[in-house]
């Protein structure tokens, strides 16, 4: 039931993103990625839209932990490997708490 838009490099999604930065209801991005990390790319979202919901998915990455991912306001942190109702679950839990949060 969601329309999901797809890049394969965190520029092109920042772009994406850029250009209509309230089209999206929820950022998911992997940790480890070239020319800029996750984390980096959620900043960067972040200024164009602070209550952007973000969840970030590492393997393993010794730049991001529970205290740095909660300065960034990253809502989950879910680390690979991690199942697609595990995945399904956090986006779902995201969502309705925001739900509830603007009603």
């Amino acid at each position: 039931g969601y329309t999901v838009r797809v890049c394969t490099s965190s520029g092109e999604a920042l772009t994406l993103f850029q250009a209509d930065p309230q089209a999206f209801d929820l950022v998911l991005t992997d940790q480890t990625m070239p020319h800029m990390t996750g984390d980096v790319l959620a900043q960067e979202m972040r200024h164009l839209r602070p209550d952007l919901p973000i969840i970030l998915i590492t393997g393993y990455s010794p730049l991001i932990d529970a205290a740095r991912m909660q300065t960034l306001g990253i809502d989950a942190f879910l680390l690979k490997p991690l199942s697609l109702h595990e995945l399904a679950q956090a986006i779902r839990q995201i969502l309705t708490q925001r739900r509830e949060q603007q009603a």
